[in-house]
């Protein structure tokens, strides 16, 4: 028999992937969604790639509640938890990211634990790696957020603290085979949607970047991730013994400038692409009534390079090239504009 692993989230950009993985990976899949009214629509994403057969069941879970969870949980040897709240527009009351991304995390590693389940897997993010974020850094497993800097959105905020509160549930355990842990950091995600939802940051900012509507791109560098990386390294997380009590930082081997993505559009026939820099001071200004670029501001003007090294050696993984990530998502977008 399969074994059976709880992927929360099941309906998001990343959790499609993982599903998609897991089941080509030969384990059974139960998915959460907030609401059964999604079953059809994710069935449909998934089969896109994969036929689930009878491996695939659906259960319906809420971050903020209790009810569901212990029920879900029956049955699965191991949990992706993917699912938390993300949206690029600063909200008014931070605790609006931060109260479901901590809570949620809890629910699930209490309810796995007290269902015996060996190993969780969580999604977590570089944001939660920025340190103060007001300057370029060099960043590794050993780097942490520090939610109290000034630059810090309530996103990065939330996956900081998320991930925080369950390493510290982790090390609070005393049995002598406790449940165990490991976390994925990505950077800012692309590539194809399976679900055809261009609703999220990464998948929005593409779209305007291909018909012509962000007439300046931000002077930022970061690792990217592509997200059919991002599903692999969740899945060989779930049984590789050496990834028990590690984060993962799955992204590109260097950092890339958002000009250089754009610059890949453009050479690749996408003319309406711009490749202009916008001004740092302008974001910054604009990010004093715009809630969305107030949520970049951590990135404006730095480099964040993140260190891969550790993940290409546990899993013998190679990343996706930024070229295929790039013009894959758009090759996927194209499609549904």
């Amino acid at each position: 028999m399969n074994k059976k692993v709880l992927l929360t989230g099941i309906s998001g950009y990343i959790g499609n992937h993982c599903a998609v993985e897991l089941l080509k990976n030969g384990y059974s899949v139960r998915g959460s969604v907030r609401n059964l009214s999604k079953k059809e629509a994710v069935i449909e994403a998934i089969n896109k790639k994969i036929d689930p057969k009878d491996n695939l069941e659906f259960c319906e879970l809420d971050l903020l509640e209790d009810k569901g969870w212990d029920k879900a949980m029956e049955g699965c040897e191991f949990v992706l938890h993917v699912a938390s709240p993300y949206v690029m527009i600063e909200p008014k009351d931070e605790n609006e990211y931060i109260k479901p991304a901590v809570e949620g995390t809890l629910r699930a590693l209490e309810a796995a634990k007290k269902s015996g389940v060996k190993r969780v897997v969580l999604t977590s993010s570089m944001v939660s790696m920025l340190e103060n974020a007001d300057k370029s850094i060099n960043i590794d497993y050993n780097s942490w957020t520090n939610v109290k800097a000034k630059n810090i959105s309530a996103y990065a905020k939330s996956k900081t603290l998320a991930e925080r509160s369950a390493w510290d549930f982790i090390n609070n355990q005393n049995e002598e085979n406790p449940m165990q842990l490991s976390v994925v950091n990505p950077g800012p995600v692309f590539g194809p949607t399976l679900s055809g939802n261009l609703e999220g940051a990464s998948m929005g900012m593409f779209k305007n970047m291909i018909l012509g509507k962000m007439p300046m791109v931000p002077k930022s560098s970061i690792n990217m991730s592509d997200v059919r990386d991002v599903a692999k390294i969740h899945v060989l997380s779930l049984e590789n013994k050496n990834a028990n009590g590690k984060r993962f930082i799955v992204t590109t081997e260097k950092p890339y400038a958002f000009q250089e993505l754009a610059q890949i559009l453009k050479s690749n026939g996408y003319d309406k692409v711009s490749t202009k820099l916008a001004p740092n001071f302008l974001l910054k200004f604009i990010g004093n009534f715009d809630r969305e670029a107030r949520s970049m501001r951590a990135f404006i003007g730095k480099t964040y390079n993140g260190d891969i090294s550790s993940t290409i050696e546990t899993f013998d993984w190679k990343p996706i090239s930024v070229e295929k990530t790039v013009l894959d998502t758009a090759k996927s977008i194209e499609g549904l504009i």
